[in-house]
Formats: structure tokens, C-alpha cells, sequence
């Protein structure tokens, strides 16, 4: 079953007690109304917070003015200590070059070159599965990690750095809240940020396990011994404009980012995706007999033939959204609706609200993948959808997480039986993606 919506709750309420409240239960911490709202104001002692449900006023935030509405650097407070200055954290001309020298790696071409390594990683997701009673999330977890090692540095996750690093991780991502409180308050640059101990211990284990892949990396590269996979790929790749190549300390950052968003969100999305099933047996069916047609060996054509568990994956990002809400900032003043925002106001862009909001999805609670067969529903993804993100920022690996989801989606369901398990319904929390506060536990039983 899909959690319901809590009962309405006053709208006033402070955002840091809101957010320590998103932090423990996302459902449970929002007040019905905004839902329904198409804007919601916020206030701290120090700036103003709006979360913006306007489809005219996201696509003005995220497609149309991009520039006038950078990713807020109150973000960045917590995140820095891992990503560094990688892709996800910069704005302005700094973005813009590390754009230019990653996008070309995730071009259509270069993710049909990966998909033997997806579907190597599938398989081996598979052969760990074994009937009984069993907590999913560290399986997709697992499986999500292997994918990225086997793409990025054609490494299964049984390497010894990269298991090191996917141990590290699974600490770092259950320590590291949403929003660093350090983001509340108007501290100078030059004053020491408030990070926990683990955390800051977790990043900089991770980073040193990182440095030497890349490290490693650079030196095959340099004897012409490297594998032609995604990070000799981004390695190699000159600027246009400048021709110049990231640095090894700059690839640390973009693969710091590379695990955070193609490891976190894909485990999120797919162990959201297997509870939907299993508490949707007709519809795992369907599943099923769908992913019976793949062959046994890696044949990308045959992805054409997985188009409901595509619609699966796609409802699944819709209900469950990996990345819960995003944040811009204003460089100017702004009317938003009928508010005026000054400028260093912060914009909060919430795919969670958006993808069940009411005056939006038609049944918006309701699991109902068929809802992308249908002509009103793809109106509303076109407006109402951004589990990726929209505009130019755009999640790099958009196509590559569609391809990986459905994928490991139909190798799993192909070959078990997944069932809910009485008693334990899961409660999404806001970790650095959308999680089960207690896990996801699944009875699985072979097909």
C-alpha cells in the first residue's frame, strides 16, 4: 500500500522545524494544504523561503531564466565537505565548462557502449537475491553501486576499492541530513562550518578511496592502457572553448557526484519501485510476463520491448522522487504570484509536493502506471514531472538512469516473486535521497 496523506496541519510553521519534520517523515511533516497550494511562504530571521507549485512559475525558475535563479549555495553548506566544486554544487561560467566536458559522455552512443556493464551488474544483482524474507534497499543499493563502478571504471563492486567505498557511502548518506544547519544562518565564508564528525570523517575516507581510482585512472591514460569506459571518457574530453581537461583533483569532484547521484538516487528509485510491485501484484504480473521476452544475453535493442516497465519505473519516480526537493536562489527581486520575493530569497522546488499535487495528476495518491498511456497524464509530466530536474540543468544521466531502472527493474522481477511483508510498511524519510526510515522489507519467492 502507498502511505496516505497526513491530515491537514496549520500552515504556519517555522522552516527549520519544517525541515527537521521533512527529515524524520516526509509525509507525516507536510501540512495538506500544500498539496493543493501553488505557492508556499516560508520565513527564517534571516531570509525567505517560497516553495513554488506553479507550473509557469517552475518552468520561469528552471527553463527559461536558469541564470537568474542559481542553485542556492545554502545547499552547498552541507554537501561541500564530499563533492568539493563537482558539477552539482557550481553555478555561472564554472558549471557551464564542466558541463561541456561531461555531457558528451552521456550521449545516446556512449550509453548503449554501457549497457553490457548494466546488465552485468542486473545479473549479478540477481544471483544475490535469495528467497525468504529480506531488507531491499541494501540490495539496490548494492546493485546501484555496481553499475556505477562497472560503467565509470569498468570495476565490479567486489573491487577493494570500490566495496571500500560503497561501505563508506552507506555510512556517509545516513549521516548527512538534507540541509546542513550551518545553511540557517548567515555565518562569513571564513567561519568554520557546523559539520558532524562522521560525516566530515566519511567524506574525506571517500575522497582519499576516489582519488586513488582517478589517480590510477590518469596514469593508464597517460600509457595508453586505459578501458574506454565513462571516466576515461570524461578524462580525455577538452573543453571546446578552452581545451582544457579536468585536473585529477577536479575528476575526485565530478565522480564524488557521479556515485552520489547515479548510486543514491537509482538505489532509491528502484527499491521504491520493487514495494510498488509487491504491493501491486497484477501489476508485477505484467512485469513479469514483459521481462520473460528479454534474452539472456545483453541485446540494448530489447529495452523497446520493456515499454509498461518503463511506465513503472517512471510512476515509481513520480510517487517516491530520489531527490525530494531542490533549491534555487533569486539575484534580484521578483514577483511571484502575488508576492514579492527579494532578492537572496530562497525558491524550493519540490518534486515530492508536485508529483502528488491535487489541481496537477489526475488520482495523484493512486500507483497507476497505465497513467502515462494516457494523453492527460503525459500533458501533466510535461509540466508536473522533474524527478531529473528541467531546463539546463538537467540531470546529466537522465537517459542513463531510464535505461539502468527498467533494466535491473525486469532482470529482478524476471526471475522472483516479490511480496510485502505484514506489518511492515515503510515510512520515506529525507536522507541525502528518499529512503525508508526502517528499510524496505520484501518476501521474495522464485518464479
Amino acid at each position: 500500500m502507498i502511505p496516505p496523506k497526513p491530515p491537514s496541519r496549520p500552515d504556519r510553521v517555522s522552516l527549520l522545524r519544517y525541515l527537521q519534520l521533512f527529515r524524520r517523515d516526509i509525509l507525516s511533516a507536510q501540512p495538506a494544504r500544500l498539496y493543493h497550494a501553488w505557492m508556499a511562504e516560508f520565513r527564517t530571521p534571516f531570509f525567505r523561503s517560497y516553495m513554488v507549485n506553479d507550473p509557469a512559475l517552475i518552468a520561469r525558475v528552471l527553463t527559461e531564466r536558469p541564470d537568474d535563479f542559481p542553485k542556492s549555495m545554502r545547499i552547498a553548506e552541507g554537501l561541500r565537505p564530499l563533492l568539493g566544486n563537482s558539477v552539482f554544487l557550481t553555478n555561472g561560467e564554472a558549471w557551464k565548462r564542466q558541463r561541456r566536458i561531461i555531457d558528451p559522455a552521456f550521449e545516446g552512443g556512449r550509453i548503449r557502449e554501457t549497457f553490457p556493464a548494466m546488465w552485468a551488474a542486473g545479473q549479478a544483482a540477481v544471483a544475490r537475491l535469495a528467497p525468504g524474507e529480506t531488507e531491499i534497499e541494501e540490495h539496490t543499493s548494492h546493485a546501484a553501486a555496481d553499475v556505477i563502478f562497472r560503467t565509470l571504471f569498468s570495476i565490479p563492486i567486489e573491487d577493494r576499492i570500490a566495496s571500500a567505498t560503497f561501505t563508506e557511502f552507506r555510512a556517509y548518506q545516513r549521516s548527512q541530513p538534507i540541509l546542513n544547519l550551518a545553511a540557517f544562518l548567515p555565518l562569513p565564508r571564513w567561519f568554520p562550518r557546523l559539520h558532524r564528525p562522521a560525516t566530515l570523517a566519511a567524506a574525506r575516507r571517500i575522497r582519499a578511496l576516489i582519488t586513488e581510482l582517478t589517480a590510477a585512472r590518469a596514469a593508464q591514460i597517460a600509457t595508453g592502457e586505459a578501458p574506454q569506459d565513462l571516466a576515461t571518457k570524461i578524462m580525455t574530453t577538452a573543453d571546446p572553448l578552452t581545451g582544457e581537461r579536468f585536473t585529477t583533483g577536479e575528476m575526485v569532484d565530478q565522480v564524488a557526484i557521479f556515485f552520489l547521484a547515479g548510486h543514491e538516487t537509482s538505489a532509491s528509485a528502484l527499491a521504491w519501485s520493487l514495494y510498488l510491485l509487491a504491493t501491486h501484484p497484477e501489476i508485477q504480473d505484467r512485469v513479469a510476463l514483459e521481462a520473460a521476452s528479454l534474452p539472456e544475453a545483453p541485446d540494448f535493442a530489447a529495452l523497446s520491448r520493456l515499454k509498461f516497465t518503463r511506465d513503472v519505473f517512471r510512476e515509481a519516480l513520480r510517487l517516491y522522487p530520489p531527490v525530494p526537493m531542490m533549491v534555487r536562489e533569486t539575484t534580484r527581486p521578483e514577483t511571484l504570484r502575488d508576492r514579492q520575493a527579494p532578492k537572496g530569497s530562497q525558491i524550493v522546488l519540490s518534486p515530492w509536493h508536485l508529483h502528488r499535487h491535487d489541481r496537477i495528476w489526475p488520482d495523484p495518491d493512486a500507483f497507476d502506471p497505465d497513467r502515462w498511456s494516457r494523453e492527460e497524464n503525459r500533458a501533466c509530466a510535461r509540466d508536473a514531472w522533474l524527478p531529473f530536474s528541467a531546463g539546463p540543468r538537467v540531470c546529466t544521466g537522465a537517459g542513463f538512469a531510464m535505461v539502468e531502472g527498467p533494466l535491473l527493474l525486469a532482470l529482478m522481477t524476471r526471475a522472483f516473486h516479490f511480496a510485502p511483508v505484514e506489518g511492515q510498511i515503510p515510512v520515506p524519510v529525507a536522507h541525502l535521497t528518499v529512503r525508508a526510515k526502517d528499510g524496505i522489507r520484501l518476501h521474495l519467492t522464485r518464479r
